[in-house]
């Protein structure tokens, strides 16, 4: 359980990290509150991008003045008209061990044209493929495959790879996505010989430290399938600021001997990809780079500060699931930053929007830090509406943040307690307290 004063100290690091990367630094106080927090944060993230754009005003699109290299903290870049070469060189965002090899990494404008130039790069390669996909997986992915890669046929499985049959001449591709339910997740991990020919894996709702990545990896060696992670940098890799749009794709090729054709395949989709990138116009701007990213300060937050916020969504499912047993959708994903509850009227997008937008306002009244937002990996909690793709339904989706466990309990049960006035169900007291240890 992290208090408020262990909060403010955490985030005073965070603070005085962003204020280190300014060339003149803000003169800023310890912060006393939670909107303390957020404020000296959005100010300081407008502060070092006024900053870069003053320093490079004459860095434009077509390069015009281009004398030497440009630069965002750690961060160098080459390109010339419109960034369609754009090459980027400085740290991973990644924290990998030794074992891995990444032998490319494309960055784009989003985690949308990763995996979207990815696709559209991949079916260059093929003539027919299997697009296996899990339970739950990002609904705007689905949508892209089935409107624009029409090569793809997607497979829709129910909790592993190893329940899709192989058929003969065609290839197998598995996008593993993390925001799959856990149980589905484990499954894959689990399953063994999966014939598989590519993985995509979308790491954007694990922290870019997680164990879970590196046991995926480890399971691609195994097997020696080639696999590329795809991801938005805009989450959870900017300490909250969503600093700017920012993609990328790593691909990582087996290291086991006679796997020659596949990295000769990756490379291949390497340069369909980049392609893709120049042609769709998605490439990266060097302004979205978070310039605090490399730094062993940085890590050490960003790893504190995902684990407080998993700390707090684990005690918010415990708490759902028993105060809210009828309403409560998925409280298990595999990257435990959000749960969901299920109204108990079928609604439409609209009026699931309204839904969060109401729940937020009476909870922003009382003084409640939960935000009518979408996305996740804010300072702050957030509510939106979401498409639960599994059982075809909406749903409210809360975003758990790393605030103090105190804090963060009082609005769960302010969530709980509103939900079941609206919901015309007994608030169900028994077994629903929240000072129970994680």
């Amino acid at each position: 359980m992290e208090t408020l004063e262990a909060y403010l100290a955490r985030k005073h690091e965070e603070v005085t990290l962003l204020n280190g990367c300014l060339g003149t630094s803000l003169a800023l106080r310890h912060p006393v509150s939670v909107v303390d927090v957020i404020e000296q944060k959005f100010r300081l993230a407008a502060a070092l991008k006024a900053e870069h754009a003053l320093h490079d005003w004459a860095l434009t699109e077509t390069a015009w003045a281009h004398q030497g290299r440009l630069r965002a903290g750690p961060f160098e870049f080459s390109y010339d008209y419109q960034r369609a070469d754009l090459e980027v060189r400085g740290p991973s965002f990644y924290h990998f061990d030794s074992s891995p090899v990444a032998s490319e990494t494309i960055y784009t404008s989003s985690g949308m044209a990763a995996i979207s130039s990815l696709l559209l790069g991949a079916v260059r390669l093929m003539s027919e493929a299997d697009i296996l996909v899990l339970p739950g997986s990002y609904g705007e992915t689905i949508e892209l495959i089935e409107s624009h890669v029409p090569q793809l046929r997607l497979v829709r499985l129910k909790n592993s790879p190893g329940e899709a049959a192989s058929r003969a001449g065609r290839l197998r591709i598995l996008l593993l996505d993390s925001c799959a339910p856990a149980a589905a997740f484990e499954a894959t991990l689990n399953c063994a010989r999966p014939h598989l020919d590519l993985v995509i894996f979308d790491t954007t709702c694990f922290s870019s430290g997680s164990g879970r990545i590196r046991r995926v990896l480890s399971w691609a060696r195994r097997w020696q399938i080639p696999i590329v992670l795809v991801r938005s940098h805009t989450k959870l890799d900017s300490l909250g600021l969503e600093y700017g749009r920012l993609g990328s794709a790593v691909f990582v090729a087996c290291e086991k001997r006679g796997a020659a054709a596949r990295r000769q395949w990756l490379e291949n989709l390497v340069a369909e990809m980049r392609n893709a990138v120049r042609l769709f116009g998605g490439a990266a701007l060097p302004a979205h780079f978070p310039p605090y990213v490399g730094t062993k300060a940085y890590r050490a937050l960003t790893d504190r500060r995902v684990a407080a916020i998993l700390r707090n969504s684990r005690r918010t499912a415990r708490y759902f699931a028993s105060a809210l047993s009828g309403s409560s959708a998925e409280l298990h994903f595999a990257h435990g930053l959000y749960v969901t509850l299920a109204p108990k009227r079928a609604l439409d997008e609209k009026q699931t929007k309204q839904m969060a937008a109401d729940l937020c306002g009476d909870l922003r009244k009382a003084g409640l830090p939960l935000r009518h937002a979408g996305s996740f990996g804010f300072d702050f909690g957030a509510a939106e509406w979401f498409r639960d793709t599994t059982r075809d339904r909406y749903v409210v989706r809360i975003a758990v943040p790393d605030l103090p466990t105190p804090l963060w309990d009082q609005v769960a049960r302010a969530v709980v307690q509103w939900w079941s006035v609206h919901e015309e169900q007994k608030f169900r007291a028994a077994g629903s307290r929240m000072d129970a240890p994680v």
